[in-house]
């Protein structure tokens, strides 16, 4: 069993190949739904620029991200509840070099789907924004007392279409969710 944390739900704990497979498996549902959509609807994919000012900016904003996370979770209990449990389901079974793949798949994915093509085909504008937030905290999601996590990541998706509706660069979402992703593993593994 998991190591139980107070008020939490018993859950079976998964094996390393596990997540990489579930991981992989998601990046790859998520580009074909993003590919799909693209077709279907003609959509064309926020353009993708290797601009150095961008690519500084996607890293700041993914530390960004992560020290707010780290306040945000010294201040709001059910976050921090909710986040350790996330978190050592996930990133407990990993390697330190699968936190690779953690940052990689879901930051380019991800943000391919929610940034790169609903942004654009849904107005690219604010209120393509909110709505590609909630479904992107929605994504989140594993359970109803995973609450406080699913609003923080709505609220990193918020950030991360503005970014994106900001500088019309896909390229600094993608920079910034895999520079999250990475750090904020990397943290919770030296951690632990």
């Amino acid at each position: 069993m998991t190591e139980q944390l107070p008020n939490q739900p018993q859950v079976e704990p998964l094996s390393r190949v596990q997540i990489l497979a579930a991981m992989g498996l998601t990046a790859v549902v998520l580009l074909l739904v993003a590919r799909a959509w693209m077709v279907l609807d003609a959509v064309a994919l926020l353009s993708v620029n290797w601009v150095w000012t961008d690519l500084l900016l996607g890293a700041a904003i993914g530390l960004g991200i992560t020290g707010a996370s780290s306040i945000v979770y010294r201040l709001w209990e059910s976050y921090r509840r909710s986040a350790d449990f996330y978190l050592a389901l996930i990133l407990k079974p990993l390697t330190w070099t699968d936190l690779i793949w953690l940052g990689l798949l879901p930051g380019l994915s991800e943000e391919l789907l929610f940034r790169g093509v609903m942004l654009p085909a849904l107005g690219f504008n604010l209120l393509a924004v909110i709505i590609s937030s909630v479904c992107f905290g929605v994504l989140h999601f594993s359970g109803s007392q995973q609450l406080p996590y699913v609003i923080w990541a709505t609220v990193i998706g918020a950030v991360l279409g503005v970014s994106a509706l900001a500088t019309g660069n896909l390229m600094v979402p993608i920079l910034a969710h895999v520079t999250t992703n990475l750090v904020s593993g990397l943290m919770w593994k030296f951690d632990r």
